[in-house]
């Protein structure tokens, strides 16, 4: 029989207190029981959805015609394949817009009591690039620090909204003192356990098999995470790429929807073509505001649920237009030839889509997914059985084989979508 344990418990040495996890021997104390060009990743989600009947041709295969939206894209056909019938299941959640986490986890029943997410497929490619660039991964938001970015224990990552600041992040330096705080941080953070390696055995003899094999799992992955800090202290040595590129300007207005987006958009072609990082996700998130589009009268939110209203439908139009035209524009810059004659999106996969199959409805069946570049053969609309939709996990193991990860399978996958 063990001792119980306080829930408030931690273990602290010079000054440094480390919390516990919830534990079974916590449960008294607490009322109850029991040499190539390398492969990239960029991942961006509309939150809001896309107009289907504005998106998806009639028919599949490669003579398909060209749709409304599609006709935007229509100078990268050859570089893009348009896939309609995936979708991840089980993703009633408790607020109709639950699925904009788990897009990237496809973790079932999103808000739902007890719901906990997972892992996000970006991060599962980060963790397996750790630091060979300077930043495993690059997380961005269109208006707020949302994301879709979730690390191995569920935790959101915070997005970066501000193009400014990720432009210093990537490419300035940084005065001496900005830098002598930066290696005191990382310093503070490393060998917790160490300095708290008696407390840890002791603890260890007051707790059942059960909860030392958590926290076991627990000082494994503060152990993980000193490795990460002494990874980011050897990058602090090594002086941050030069770029042709003058610092972006922030917009305060949330209204210019366009022009954020553009921002943001505008800066993954740098961090990729200096290596900075190989995985990039950007979440184009609801601005809760009258975009500052020309013949738009309403926000995005309300008309994305139009009602078949004719009126509204073609405001909607007017702003997932914009949005398509930027990432168009994304895909030429990706697309323009190095002097050595290679594109950036030939080494890229660059995902396009949404948690939302019909926005109007909250229906998360049907997702529009647009895949360019990778290396892929593109120039096609896949369009998968809209009754009994594929996972869309199945693609992201495709994804995810590409950029080096040896696996099989990813949350809800029931093998690899062949491309």
């Amino acid at each position: 029989m063990h001792t119980p344990i306080s829930r408030r418990s931690a273990l602290r040495a010079t000054g440094v207190a480390l919390s516990l996890p919830l534990l079974d021997a916590m449960n008294p104390a607490i009322g109850f029981e029991a040499a190539s060009q390398p492969e990239r990743m960029v991942l961006i989600c509309n939150a809001l959805g896309l107009y289907p009947q504005s998106l998806f041709p009639k028919t599949p295969g490669t003579d398909y015609a060209n749709t409304e939206y599609l006709n935007l894209l229509k100078e990268h056909r050859r570089d893009f394949t348009l896939f309609s019938g995936l979708s991840h299941p089980d993703q009633n959640g408790k607020e109709p817009h639950d699925t904009e986490q788990t897009f990237l986890t496809a973790a079932i029943n999103p808000g739902m009591g007890g719901f906990k997410n997972t892992i996000s497929v970006d991060q599962v490619a980060a963790v397996h690039l750790g630091h060979t660039t300077r930043f495993p991964s690059i997380t961005l938001g269109s208006n707020t620090r949302e994301s879709q970015s979730y690390n191995s224990n569920g935790v959101m990552l915070p997005a970066d909204n501000r193009p400014s600041r990720v432009f210093a992040k990537l490419f300035l330096a940084g005065s001496p003192e900005e830098q002598r705080r930066q290696r005191q941080r990382l310093a503070e953070g490393r060998s917790i356990l160490d300095a708290i390696g008696d407390q840890t055995k002791a603890l260890n003899r007051r707790v059942s098999g059960g909860d030392r094999k958590q926290l076991d799992e627990y000082f494994a992955a503060i152990r993980t995470a000193e490795k990460e800090l002494a990874a980011s202290d050897a990058w602090l040595d090594r002086p941050k790429p030069v770029v042709n590129a003058k610092a972006p300007q922030d917009i305060a207005e949330p209204t210019e929807l366009i022009g954020k987006i553009r921002g943001l958009m505008n800066l993954i072609p740098l961090m990729l073509q200096t290596d900075s990082t190989r995985v990039v996700s950007l979440m184009i998130q609801d601005h809760q505001v009258v975009p500052n589009i020309a013949g738009v009268q309403a926000e995005h939110h309300p008309l994305s649920h139009h009602g078949q209203d004719p009126t509204r439908i073609a405001q909607l139009k007017i702003i997932e237009s914009g949005i398509l035209s930027t990432f168009s524009d994304l895909l030429t810059q990706l697309g323009l030839k190095s002097t050595q004659g290679t594109r950036l999106l030939d080494h890229t996969a660059v995902l396009f889509g949404s948690n939302l199959g019909n926005a109007n409805a909250h229906d998360p069946t049907n997702l529009p997914i647009i895949l360019a570049g990778g290396g892929y053969k593109h120039g096609r609309y896949i369009a998968y059985n809209k009754d009994r939709n594929t996972p869309l996990s199945n693609l992201f193991v495709n994804l995810l084989q590409r950029m080096g990860v040896e696996t099989d399978s990813f949350a809800t996958s029931n093998g690899a979508l062949t491309l």
